[in-house]
């Protein structure tokens, strides 16, 4: 296991070793991030990451392959536009968490703030707390599974990604729509929450929502729902 004290080393150092061929099947140990941006940015190989201690913006942003998990909290924007691999963060996330993340899995243990999920594109996002404004706004395709409860405005101008909230929804989106929570949809569900460690919770406390599909095309009905 190779370790990186962000006291001593630089960010630039630790990414550049997350972009070496060599990390590949590799383990890095990263202590006292003290917040800084961009840690563990771009890794691109089957590298196993822990970091010990807060992060800031756009930590593990554009993730291949690798597993990430940060014991604390993170900034805004953590995994954006990842690709694949596993990013777990085991307290706290801020606004924008997944944003337009293309595939693999995010876990948040605790809440995220606003715009979580905004215009994902094949990620699945598993919360165990709650989310905030306007999740999964404009969300192309993947999963977002809420836990706890989700604020306003949940998945406006939602495309084909599929919310499963446990919790109160304080408003929905334009044209995002409660659906049917049919057998598929619980083992579909059932199996994000045991890939994300959380196979405890209560699955029939979750309830589905999808689009309307209205806005997929103008039509001068729906005018004021643009």
């Amino acid at each position: 296991m190779q370790t990186f004290d962000l006291k001593n080393s630089t960010v630039r150092e630790l990414n550049a070793a997350l972009h070496d061929e060599a990390s590949a099947g590799a383990e890095f140990h990263v202590v006292h991030p003290n917040g800084k941006h961009s840690v563990a940015v771009g890794a691109m190989y089957d590298t196993r990451v822990t970091i010990d201690g807060h992060v800031g913006y756009y930590c593990a942003g554009m993730n291949q392959h690798a597993t990430i998990t940060v014991n604390g909290n993170a900034g805004s924007g953590c995994a954006e536009n990842m690709m694949s691999g596993t990013v777990r963060v085991t307290g706290n996330a801020s606004q924008y968490c997944g944003a337009t993340a293309h595939g693999g899995l995010l876990v948040v243990e605790g809440d995220t703030s606003s715009r979580c999920g905004i215009s994902m594109k094949g990620v699945d996002i598993v919360v165990g707390g709650s989310v905030g404004n306007m999740s999964a706004f404009m969300a192309q395709k993947g999963r977002l599974v809420v836990c706890g409860d989700a604020g306003d405005a949940l998945g406006d101008s939602l495309y084909e990604a599929r919310i499963y909230v446990g919790g109160e929804v304080a408003s929905l989106g334009a044209d995002c729509i409660e659906k049917e929570m049919r057998d598929e949809h619980v083992a579909e569900l059932t199996d994000l929450l045991a890939r994300a460690g959380m196979k405890d919770a209560d699955i029939a406390k979750f309830r589905r929502y999808g689009s309307a599909r209205k806005l997929y095309n103008f039509s001068i009905d729906h005018a004021g729902e643009y």
